[in-house]
């Protein structure tokens, strides 16, 4: 249990690493409340950005100016007309093992790096399955079935086979980490050595999380090439969405026998710096947070992770007792948020509405909640959320970095709103 001292000591940490990033660190003394945490940093972050554009004003799209030198923090870019050969030299957000091969492509945000890595595929096999666990993002599978006619969509569902089978075409996985806690588990116990590539979206873990480990152990035993995508917009920047920020990550085994493997992501990798340069969807060197890398930025993350985590077997805890049949998911394997139904049916616009009111009121009320589409933050989020398996439109409920008493406190108090309101939702 964190207390409020202990997390304004921990808060006032993070505020000091943002402010060391500034040309001028400001006087800051420790926050007093959770409010002066979320809006200090939140204005350092705005003005890392501002600076970033007076400091770097020849570093234009165009890259007119041979002058020009772009980084961020320990970031640093070289590129020619729009960013179409954007170089990055700086630290990974990853801890990759050794015995593997990767190379990393930035994009302008999560869904630029799974749009441009999906297009990629054409070029590089005319027909593919792509297998799709239940719970996976919607916006992605919206992406294969509209945009994406190479790639067969194979709706697995629960129990999962122990292994899938061969096909005389290409098999890929698409294993998202916003997946519920028993569909993740069942699928790291499955054969996959009949698959020909993994697609991992981490973006719903920590860049260190252990489940990302396990998965690269996994795929590693069945020389599964990986093709691991990210936003970054979510878990790497302190919870202050620093910039629009994804990345694709070509990992390959020196092992013998992985020769095919790393052979795919080769031709996958150019055909995606290809996809990149023609979509326009090359990254921002601005949007790269310059806090990230040090040691302290990893403690740091590491601890407002374990917060979150902590807070939402609270949260599962708390509203499975008290919410029963009105919680639609409590058990994602991020452990970032919860789902909640009603009693009613309802559609995307109602479910908003609902993730509105609810914030609204409860934010009166002094809880640090807001409505905001996104997680990772240190304040509650509210909205809409679709569940693809079941079609119903839930609210989502993001857990945050607060002290474990007032998270308990705004968590009781979403569940007795929720159930209180149920006449009118």
């Amino acid at each position: 249990m964190e207390t409020i001292e202990a997390y304004l000591e921990r808060k006032h940490r993070e505020i000091g690493l943002l402010n060391d990033c500034l040309m001028s660190p400001r006087r800051l003394p420790r926050p007093r409340s959770v409010d002066e945490v979320i809006r200090t940093k939140f204005q350092l972050t705005a003005m890392l950005r501002a600076e970033h554009a007076v400091h770097d004003w020849k570093a234009t799209e165009t890259a007119w100016s041979a002058s020009a030198s772009p980084a961020s923090g320990p970031f640093v870019f070289s590129y020619d007309y729009q960013r179409a050969d954007l170089r990055v030299s700086g630290p990974s957000f990853y801890e990759l093992e050794p015995g593997c091969a990767s190379e990393t492509i930035y994009a302008a945000s999560g869904m630029a790096a799974i749009s441009t890595l999906l297009v990629a595929f054409a070029p590089v096999v005319a027909k593919a399955d792509i297998l799709v666990l239940p719970g996976s993002y919607g916006e992605t599978l919206e992406l294969i079935e509209r945009f994406v006619p190479n790639l067969r969509l194979v709706q697995l569902t629960l129990p999962l086979p122990e292994a899938p089978a061969r096909a005389g075409v290409p098999r890929i996985l698409l294993l998202d980490s916003c997946v519920s806690a028993r569909v993740f588990e069942e699928a790291l116990h499955c054969d996959g050595s009949a698959l020909d590539l993994l697609v991992f979206d981490t973006t719903c873990f920590a860049g260190r999380s252990g489940r990302i480990r396990r998965v690269l152990r996994w795929a590693r035993r069945c020389k599964i090439p990986v093709v691991m995508v990210r936003s970054h917009n979510k878990l790497d920047s302190l919870g202050a969405e620093y910039g629009r920020l994804g990345s694709t990550v070509f990992v390959g085994w020196c092992e013998q026998g992985a020769e095919a493997g790393r052979a795919i992501l080769e031709r996958l990798a150019a055909e995606t710096r290809n996809a990149v340069r023609l979509l326009g969807s090359a990254a921002l060197p601005a949007h790269f947070p310059p806090y990230v890398g040090s040691e302290a930025y990893w403690a740091l993350t590491k601890a407002r992770v374990s917060a979150i985590l902590r807070n939402g077997r609270d949260a599962a805890s708390i509203f499975a007792r008290e919410l029963a049949s009105l919680a639609a998911e409590l058990h994602f394997t991020h452990g970032l948020y919860v789902t909640l139904r009603t009693r009613r049916s309802r559609d995307e616009a109602s479910a908003r509405q609902a993730a509105e009111a609810m914030s609204r009121d409860l934010s009166r009320k002094g809880y640090p909640i807001r409505h905001a589409g996104s997680f990772g933050f240190d304040f509650a989020a509210t909205e809409w959320s679709h569940d693809a398996t079941t079609d119903q439109y839930n609210v989502r409920v993001t857990v945050p970095d607060l002290p474990t008493e007032l998270w308990n406190d705004l968590a009781a108090a979403i569940a007795e709103w929720w159930t209180s309101n149920q006449c009118r939702l």
